[in-house]
């Protein structure tokens, strides 16, 4: 009897821990999105008050956008930890939605409101390709009393357009129609001269421009706000004149954009103005020894006349921004709660800042993903695979401009030569061929079961997706009629390899290599699935049966070989193992109805007697786990406690990690701590439960395909 009742004291406690932790959790972000365009334009903030750290890169690198305001001749900071001798003002809000970061201050007797505003909407691909962020800033007298001569500096140094400090810059002032624009490049303008990981961009400009109708002052300057004596800090105003004689090498007495709005007298009656901050690179991809444009420059749109249609379409983009943020947090709050909510919503600003987003040279939009702080991979096929819930959700046609060049260039003589699915496209930004493992000359080091079930999944996820974004509309069939030789390949690989793969890499290799892989095994049966429905699609149907036929068995000996008692094991050959099975999450949401309801349900029982503090590890034999593979795991639920079990220690993790990086997607579950990866793409995983629920995902792509 004592037995029993230890052998129960895990699951009571985790019942007990997943009914304490229903409700919603306080939200402190890890990393705070300021500026989340793509890869190269990609700020944050590190610390729970926006005055205690400088502004940095995503990868943590110096990118200081600084703050200050100043009001009854009294100067404070609000962005930015320097200069340390001024006063900081209050914080008193900060938060994070789809669209937006907000934060508000106090001090002097005024509150001051600052508002990151970047309309990433997926499903407006011009509005979500134009690299526009708006700063707006709201002032207002909070005591009663009215106070004179405010002011609000923006100032930003030239490291954001240089990779590192040392590097030689220009500066220009430029005038469009709407706005005055400062602008500041590096002077070599070294044109996607070389990939990597841990790089900014070192061609391009970076602009800081300002409204002709907001009351402004603006200056190329030394000494503005990142010293005591500056400029603004003693006097309140900006000099007259450009420094024409700042040094050109970043670090080294350069000089910096300032742009200043003038609000005189502030009353209790909130007045509001903002700036603009965009990043345009001319070109920003290379695939296939090609310079590719951005997609907002598709047709030789300019500069100035981006930045005016961005300052004409303020009003009407900060109103669908708000609706967006609104109605997307309602909608994920409805489906699995506010934790999961606020797990998406930062994953959203995240996720689509890991991509570059380009045009053909034939007009077709391409996505390429960026795997950030592991390789620098760009296209990398195991880094889509768990972000593709994202694109699925949202905008479909996403998902098939990163899926596009992947099979382009399989399909391309004399370069991908083996049976399998490549690992990636190169090293970010350069899609010339895959450069990971063995490369293009030799099979080691590949990722064969992994890589050629991931693509056969996305390619039946696209394909199921409507053309028309309607339930009942056409399937999108485009890239399984233009490649189908390619794809029958791949799947006849994972019908002779796919059962009981052989010792090989996989994604989730942190552990070491492991044969008999009993996870990666359920992809390939369900991959095998998805080619039966590409053919069955497509009118193949005695292929369908074949295949069908095939993965109906292989699910059949699956369950036989990995069965331990109450759950399955991380490989055929490891008994007193186990690991999530998260690749099982497409046989439910795809509807291929491959393995019963009853293998979901008793490992999800299993789980919970494995959860951690901060979540479910990846599998026995480590205290780590993947954020992005929990959230796969908790979706084979079937009941919103379940769901919770695995859902709410990591809203607990969320708020309580030690690791102030933008969101990590590797982490330890009983310290907290992340473990290398940060601002990757794959967190775009999360919304594989809001995809679960077809309803919620129809309305969604619907309003993609009304654009």
């Amino acid at each position: 009897m004592l037995k029993q009742l230890r052998a129960l004291l895990p699951l009571a406690l985790c019942s007990i821990l997943s009914l304490a932790q229903t409700a919603p959790q306080p939200v402190r972000y890890p990393s705070t999105p300021l500026v989340t365009h793509n890869p190269y334009f990609s700020i944050w903030s590190d610390t729970d008050d926006l005055t205690a750290s400088n502004t940095v890169h995503w990868t943590g690198k110096p990118q200081p956008i600084a703050g200050l305001f100043r009001v009854d001749g009294k100067t404070m900071r609000f962005m930015g930890a320097s200069p340390r001798e001024l006063p900081a003002m209050q914080q008193i809000a900060h938060t994070v939605t789809p669209t937006h970061t907000r934060y508000s201050f106090t001090g002097g007797g005024v509150q001051l409101d600052l508002t990151f505003f970047t309309p990433t909407i997926l499903s407006d691909l011009d509005v979500l390709s134009r690299p526009v962020t708006y700063i707006s800033y709201t002032v207002k007298s909070i005591d009663g009393a009215s106070h004179q001569d405010a002011s609000v500096l923006t100032d930003v140094g030239p490291v954001i357009a240089v990779n590192a400090p040392g590097e030689a810059v220009t500066y220009a002032r430029n005038q469009t129609e709407t706005q005055t624009v400062l602008s500041v490049g590096s002077r070599d303008q070294r044109i996607l001269n070389r990939s990597g990981d841990d790089l900014r961009i070192d061609w391009g400009y970076f602009h800081l421009s300002v409204p002709k109708d907001e009351e402004s002052l603006s200056a190329i300057v030394r000494n503005t706000s990142v010293s005591e004596d500056g400029t603004f800090a003693t006097t309140g105003l900006l000099p007259k004149a450009d420094d024409m004689d700042a040094s050109p090498v970043v670090g080294r007495g350069d000089a910096h954009l300032a742009t200043e709005l003038l609000f005189h007298t502030v009353s209790a009656q909130p007045v509001t103005r903002h700036v603009l901050v965009s990043y345009t690179e001319g070109y920003a991809i290379q695939y296939l020894e090609r310079n590719l444009k951005p997609w907002w420059q598709r047709n030789g749109q300019a500069v100035s006349a981006m930045l005016d249609q961005a300052e004409r379409e303020m009003p009407a983009l900060e109103q669908r921004g708000n609706a967006f943020d609104t109605t997307l947090t309602a909608d994920l709050t409805k489906t699995a709660g506010a934790n999961y909510a606020n797990l998406c919503i930062l994953a959203y600003r995240q996720a689509w800042a890991a991509h570059g987003f380009v045009a053909d040279l034939d007009g077709k939009p391409l996505v390429f993903g960026k795997e950030n702080f592991s390789n620098g991979s760009i296209g990398t096929v195991d880094v889509l695979y768990p972000a593709s819930p994202l694109f699925l959700f949202f905008n479909p046609v996403l998902l098939e401009a990163e899926l596009r060049p992947l099979m382009e260039y399989t399909a391309l003589p004399n370069r991908w030569r083996f049976p399998f699915a490549p690992h990636d496209l190169g090293t970010y930004p350069l899609a010339n061929g895959q450069t990971y493992g063995g490369g293009e000359k030799t099979e080691e080091d590949q990722m064969p079961v992994e890589e050629s079930g991931n693509m056969l999944l996305m390619l039946d996820a696209v394909a199921r997706a409507p053309l028309n974004g309607k339930p009942d509309g056409k399937p999108n069939l485009a890239l399984a009629e233009q490649y189908w030789p390619k794809i029958t390949q791949w799947a006849e690989f994972l019908k002779a390899h796919g059962l009981d793969p052989e010792n090989q890499l996989t994604t989730d290799d942190f552990a070491g290599h492991v044969t008999h892989n009993a996870n990666l095994a359920l992809k390939a049966i369900d991959a095998l699935e998805a080619y039966a429905d590409l053919a069955k699609l497509q009118g193949k149907n005695d292929v369908a049966r074949d295949y069908s036929k095939t993965a109906h068995d292989y699910a059949t000996k699956w369950i036989a070989m990995d069965k331990e008692g109450d759950h399955y094991k991380l490989a055929y050959d490891s008994p007193n193992t186990w690991s999530q099975k998260y690749n099982l999450v497409w046989d439910q949401l795809l509807g291929y109805n491959l393995f019963p309801k009853s293998l979901r349900d008793s490992e999800i029982a299993f789980y919970k007697t494995k959860i951690n503090k901060y979540g479910l590890p990846l599998d026995s034999r480590k205290d780590y786990t993947k954020l992005d593979w929990s959230l796969w795991t908790a979706t084979l639920a079937s009941n919103p406690a379940d769901f919770n079990a695995i859902m709410d220690p990591i809203a607990v993790w969320l708020n309580e990690t030690p690791s102030r990086v933008p969101l990590p997607d590797w982490y330890d579950t009983v310290t907290g701590k992340q473990e290398p990866f940060q601002a990757r793409s794959v967190v775009g995983g999360v919304f594989i439960k809001a995809l679960a629920d077809k309803q919620l995902t129809d309305k969604w792509r619907a309003e993609a395909a009304g654009k």
